[in-house]
């Protein structure tokens, strides 16, 4: 027993003087823990919704009122039919309030109307929840028109039912398959764990054999040493994405309603990104273990959580909203989504794109800049 507590003492003082595993073994599962408990949020709150009143009555106002008031929506724009496409495909919105003409006299004369709710189905699981908010506000709004004992404009008792009934309608996904949902988020997760870890490890490689010196005393500049190691891992990474997304469309029944053309120059924009962050990664560590690591650590972690794949960003507290901006699989998959499933033109997601090459570059010059200053 003493001699097992004099190892004991000993570990000790190894572990206090080890700054670096002590921070890892207190810190990071408070990091965590952290992370977790605000990102995984299975609440749907601040729903974009966009309000087509063509009432424009004190109940149909009441009725937008309660929606605002719920907590679940916030009313960011007032359209007309012909903006509802335009901003479902850019995702302004994530559902619309159509309110018909003559709800507010149908309702003071305990006659039936019905409102339409339009919904963003892309992400199945919050249309589903949207949805269930709707009902339940429209319901509220309804039994206030509908007192006990309520009778017609012709003496009549007034008919069973709510007064104001809904009439849903799911945009890209009427059937709320999860499928269609599920599916562009794992080709953005697959696509962005392989071809950051297959860079990740590439630089480093050369350190552990001893070659980096030999490709340090060749011609070569350091931009043109990063795009040609990323050019070959490009390759084998554009075709497996590719054979991903075929495998979806074949087993999956994933639709294909945009152009294969800019779908494939998204594709390429989002696989540049990646494999430039993973020659980023190589190029700061000296073993393969520790950048094999690494690129796991940065390209599953912020892919599963951060990036809308499961968890909605709009949930999430305000500073892992401004976090998510960082992560580019939140833009890709953003664009995945509106080419595949919605058919939008490249007009309606041009800001992701733009996103994605500004990270592409930001990576890949900072690489360049890395290595640069280690060869000098």
């Amino acid at each position: 027993m003493l001699k097992a507590m004099a190892v004991a003492r000993k570990e000790f003082r190894q572990i206090v003087r080890d700054t670096r595993t002590l921070t890892i073994l207190l810190v990071v599962p408070v990091f965590f823990l952290l992370l977790y408990g605000y990102a995984l949020n299975f609440d749907i709150r601040h729903v974009r919704l966009a309000i087509d009143d063509r009432d424009r009555t004190m109940e149909s106002r009441s009725l937008v009122a309660a929606f605002v008031n719920s907590g679940y929506f916030d009313l960011v724009a007032s359209i007309s039919d012909a903006d509802a496409n335009r901003l479902m495909d850019r995702n302004d919105v994530r559902a619309i309030l159509v309110i018909p003409s003559g709800l507010g006299r149908a309702v003071r004369t305990h006659r039936s109307a019905a409102v339409q709710v339009l919904l963003n189905g892309d992400n199945a699981n919050t249309a589903t929840t949207v949805m269930g908010y709707a009902l339940a506000i429209i319901r509220n709004e309804s039994a206030r028109y509908q007192p006990a004992g309520a009778t017609s404009a012709t003496g009549a008792p007034s008919a069973p039912g709510p007064l104001v009934a809904v009439e849903p309608r799911i945009w890209y996904n009427p059937q709320l398959r999860s499928t269609l949902f599920l599916v562009p988020g794992l080709i953005a997760f697959i696509t962005m764990i392989t071809a950051v870890v297959s860079t990740a490890l590439s630089i480093v490689r050369e350190k552990e054999r001893g070659t980096m010196e030999q490709v340090r005393m060749a011609p070569i500049g350091t931009a043109s040493f990063v795009v040609g190691k990323t050019i070959p891992y490009f390759l084998v990474s554009f075709a497996s994405a590719l054979g991903i997304i075929v495998a979806a469309m074949l087993m999956f029944d994933m639709p294909m309603r945009g152009s294969w053309i800019v779908l494939l120059g998204t594709m390429s924009l989002f696989l540049v990104g990646a494999l430039g962050l993973g020659l980023l990664i190589s190029s700061a560590v000296e073993t393969q273990q520790v950048g094999f690591q690494l690129a796991i650590l940065i390209s599953f972690l912020p892919t599963f959580i951060l990036s809308g794949f499961i968890f909605p960003i709009s949930s999430m507290p305000r500073v892992l909203q401004i976090v998510t901006y960082a992560i580019p699989a939140r833009y890709f998959l953003t664009a995945l989504r509106a080419i595949v499933l919605k058919g939008a033109r490249i007009e309606a997601f041009w800001i992701e794109l733009a996103a994605l090459a500004a990270f592409a570059t930001v990576v890949l010059t900072l690489a360049a800049a890395r290595l640069r200053r280690q060869w000098s």
